[in-house]
This record gives C-alpha cells, sequence and structure tokens, in this order.
C-alpha cells in the first residue's frame, strides 16, 4: 500500500532530508586513498547522533543478518550495501556511498559516487551518465504521470550508452520507514500507479559496465556485478505536489 504524506509530514520528511545531503556535503570530502571504510561509517554515526538522528540502516533487515552499519560503501565492481570494514580506498576507486537518516520518525536517503583521485575514462564517464541517468528519472517523476515513465526513462538513457541497468534492486518510497511500496524501478516492468500528490520516493538508478546482472555475497547483503565489471549509483528523495516536483535532498 502507498502511504501518502499530507504537507506537515513531508516537512518532516524535507527536515531529515535536508540534514542527510548536509552530511553527504561533509562526507564526501573525507573519501580519500588510504582511509578505512569503516572510518567513514564511525564518522556517519557519529555526525548523525550529534545532529539528533538515527542511522535509519544500522541494524536494518532480518533480526538475523541486520544491516551492521550506518552506511552502504560499495566500491568498483560492488553495486550496493558494501559493509565497511578494514578495506582501504585506494586511486582510481569509484566509491559509492548510501546512507539514509530517521530524524523524529521521518526518513531520508540518499546516495552519490566518488571517484578516488583520477579514475579511468570509463569509470569517469559510466559516473556521469549515472547521474544523469538519476536526472532523466526524476524529470519523469511528475504529477500525473505514471511510475513506468521513470523507469523507462532511465533504462533508455543507460542502454543508449551500452550500460547493464539493474533490474533485480531498484528504488522505493520512503519517509515513514527506510523501504514503502511502491516499488521504483529502473527498468520498465511491474505495477505502475499514477504519481500523485503526496508520494515520496527514492529513486536510485544502478547502472554497471557490463551487464545489469547482479550476485549477492556471502554476507547476505553486499551486491556485485555478475561479470566483476564497474557499477555506479546515484540517487535522490523526492516529493510529488500537483505543481511542482521537490528533490528533497539537495542541499540547501
Amino acid at each position: 500500500m502507498i502511504r501518502l504524506k499530507n504537507h506537515t509530514q513531508i516537512e518532516g520528511i524535507r527536515k531529515s532530508c535536508k540534514l542527510l545531503a548536509r552530511m553527504f556535503q561533509e562526507l564526501v570530502p573525507l573519501v580519500q586513498e588510504g582511509v578505512e571504510t569503516r572510518d567513514l561509517d564511525q564518522w556517519v554515526q557519529r555526525y548523525i547522533k550529534q545532529a539528533g538522528g538515527k542511522p535509519a540502516f544500522l541494524g536494518y533487515g532480518d533480526d538475523a543478518n541486520p544491516y551492521p552499519a550506518a552506511l552502504c560503501v560499495s566500491i568498483n565492481n560492488e553495486v550496493i550495501h558494501g559493509i565497511p570494514g578494514k578495506r582501504k580506498i585506494q586511486k582510481g576507486d569509484l566509491v559509492s556511498l548510501d546512507c539514509g537518516i530517521n530524524l523524529e520518525g521521518y526518513f531520508s536517503d540518499q546516495a552519490v559516487t566518488v571517484e578516488v583521485g583520477v579514475v579511468s575514462p570509463e569509470a569517469q564517464r559510466l559516473n556521469k551518465i549515472t547521474q544523469e541517468c538519476l536526472y532523466k528519472g526524476i524529470e519523469q517523476a511528475r504529477y500525473g504521470n505514471r511510475l513506468l515513465q521513470i523507469a523507462r526513462s532511465v533504462y533508455q538513457y543507460a542502454q543508449s550508452y551500452g550500460y547493464g541497468v539493474v533490474h533485480q534492486y531498484c528504488g522505493h518510497g520512503v519517509g515513514f520507514s527506510p523501504h514503502e511500496d511502491p516499488q521504483v524501478p529502473n527498468v520498465p516492468h511491474g505495477p505502475n500507479p499514477r504519481l500523485i500528490e503526496g508520494m515520496v520516493l527514492a529513486i536510485e538508478p544502478m547502472i554497471n559496465l557490463g551487464t545489469g546482472d547482479v550476485t549477492l555475497l556471502d554476507d547476505g547483503w553486499t551486491v556485485v556485478t555478475a561479470d566483476g565489471k564497474l557499477s555506479a549509483h546515484w540517487e535522490h528523495t523526492i516529493a510529488i505536489f500537483q505543481d511542482h516536483t521537490e528533490i528533497l535532498t539537495l542541499p540547501e
């Protein structure tokens, strides 16, 4: 069931999103050669706590295997849900960061992919096109359109560059919890509800240099490309109004 939000509730989500956007502005410069990924997670946990929020991802999921961090750090062929640890970031890496904040019961979600130092031309191009895919999708996220218009725009743009589009994972509703209905795919397949006022969505293209197929590692969280090639990931939380669509996770 899609849970629509009223203006008061969207304001609460907006505050959570603005906090997350400010956090990313400070986090991205810390993604440097030699930094252990767990150090980024610890920084994020401190930042969120000091701001009066709670990490949305920490402890999320199955009770038997809850996600153990506040930040997902996925490097190169890792698509999403990379678990922070002792791994050190290297020059030339593509590092995807995904995080959410629970601020007084209102949830935000955002992802960016950071280029560490000078990356290969193919990595730079993939990252650029993936970010453009996000905004292509947002352009179609308008009152009166249908959900799969978002997916079709993302898919066709990525395909025009020969990239694989991840189909096993997708965007989602957000606001009252980290993941809500509807699913927001990047491949045009599945339910196709009309977009109406009060919908809050996380749009998140996951685009691969090769195949769109992915594999889940034994840790139960980390998703990698099936062919070992690079992946990039960008995400914004948006709100649908009758007369406009607002990107809530843009910095103020």
